[in-house]
């Protein structure tokens, strides 16, 4: 085929057929009412086996093109000629230079110096500086004056996740979406298997938490969790960590009984003493140290030397002491528990659910449980597309959980 003016050739790899990568660069191009010619496609014959396609893409003019072109990048596709990264330098701190380039958090790599590098520590909506041979990831807070920034789509090469090919574990059973529709128990049975086999790799998992954990009486099943092994940090908010200790050390949730559902007598206090008996002891790890606090949520993170990290809002009562109040030095302590994460486990939590998930390449698994559909929604509406939505009880699903691992670690 003839090139036009408006003409540019792309080229894609990977698993095009069966990861859907292909069809989106197709639709995307129609969506956008512009014109493409497939002139070479292999298709690998294994399941092994990458594909490849190249095509020819026409714009009606060369805005046309360039935003068609910008869009088809974001899929995976990557232009036959390769151009080196444009890198301007930030006017200030906290300041990007105009047109900078705005992450995904899709595995990305940079064409710099002749050859492409992988960026570390892939967030979404985020820039990316080059230090020397290295490419980073970092947010507009972490912005420096003269730092070398990204601008443009030219030398970006995007990774889009591809769907596993061997074996149908919860991950492909549910695909990336919500609904309380779906058999529990055997959903219950593969996120443990999930659960067992990514910490039998190896793997890091973290649980991200909120006070109807306590509410719903799964409490004692995070706590077997973490006693087991299974949970390498935990997210939350002051109000977990209220509730569970006010559960450990009174045995009610904000003045409720969780155990059958009645208020206790001068129930409503409960809640402003436990933040006062902290607050005595000075921390969550001394009340442990003085055994005031025997069994827990907490109890169990502090002996078991699992790292958390309690994020403040506006709302708090007290906050406890542990709780970090500073927002953006809570957004960086939130992001050293997740390095490295290979499983996610969102639990009840919209607002710190959302704020992890944009701290998580897309590489990482992601499980959110919630009795609320529009809390799994939300987080894949705001770019967390690859979380797993399970609609249930939390107080009735993570006990299935915790039984079914308890069979295995047998």
């Amino acid at each position: 085929m003839k090139m036009s003016k408006f003409s540019q050739e792309i080229e894609v790899s990977g698993h095009l057929i069966d990861s859907s990568i292909l069809t989106k660069i197709f639709d995307k191009i129609m969506d956008l009412k512009g014109e493409f010619n497939v002139e070479e496609i292999d298709i690998g014959s294994k399941k092994k086996d990458h594909s490849y396609a190249r095509l020819s893409v026409t714009g009606n003019d060369q805005l046309h093109l360039d935003e068609i072109l910008k869009t088809i990048y974001r899929e995976g596709a990557i232009s036959k000629t390769q151009k080196e990264v444009k890198l301007k330098k930030s006017p200030k701190n906290f300041v990007m230079p105009d047109n900078f380039y705005s992450t995904t958090n899709n595995q990305t790599q940079i064409f710099l110096k002749g050859k492409w590098i992988s960026v570390e520590n892939m967030m979404m909506d985020k820039c990316i500086v080059v230090k020397g041979n290295k490419a980073y990831c970092i947010p507009v807070r972490d912005v420096k004056k003269d730092d070398q920034i990204i601008v443009g789509e030219d030398g970006v090469k995007i990774t889009p996740p591809e769907r596993p090919r061997e074996g149908v574990n919860v991950f492909e059973f549910m695909g990336s979406s919500s609904s309380s529709e779906r058999p529990t128990q055997h959903i219950a049975k593969q996120v443990a298997d999930d659960i067992f086999d990514t910490k039998k790799k190896g793997g890091k998992i973290v649980i991200v938490g909120g006070p109807a954990i306590v509410h719903t009486g799964a409490d004692d099943s995070i706590s077997e969790l973490i006693r087991l092994g299974y949970v390498d940090g935990l997210l939350a908010g002051n109000a977990l960590a209220v509730h569970d200790i006010e559960y450990a050390t009174l045995g009610t949730s904000l003045g409720m009984n969780v155990r059958d559902g009645t208020l206790a007598y001068h129930g409503h206090r409960n809640y402003m003493d436990t933040i006062n008996a902290v607050f005595k002891a000075g921390s969550i790890a001394n009340m442990v140290k003085n055994k005031k606090l025997t069994k827990g949520i907490m109890y169990e993170c502090v002996k078991n030397k699992i790292p958390f990290v309690l994020a403040g809002s506006i709302r708090d009562d007290g906050p406890l002491p542990d709780v970090i109040t500073d927002v953006a030095e809570a957004q960086r302590q939130y992001k050293k528990v997740v390095k490295g994460a290979d499983m996610v486990i969102m639990i009840s939590t919209m607002l710190h659910s959302i704020a992890t998930g944009n701290m998580l390449p897309a590489a990482v698994k992601v499980i959110v449980v919630d009795i609320s559909q529009p809390t799994v929604t939300k987080l894949m509406d705001r770019g967390t597309w690859q979380a797993l939505g399970i609609v249930s009880d939390v107080g009735a699903f993570l006990p299935m959980v915790v039984q079914q691992i308890r069979k295995r670690t047998k």
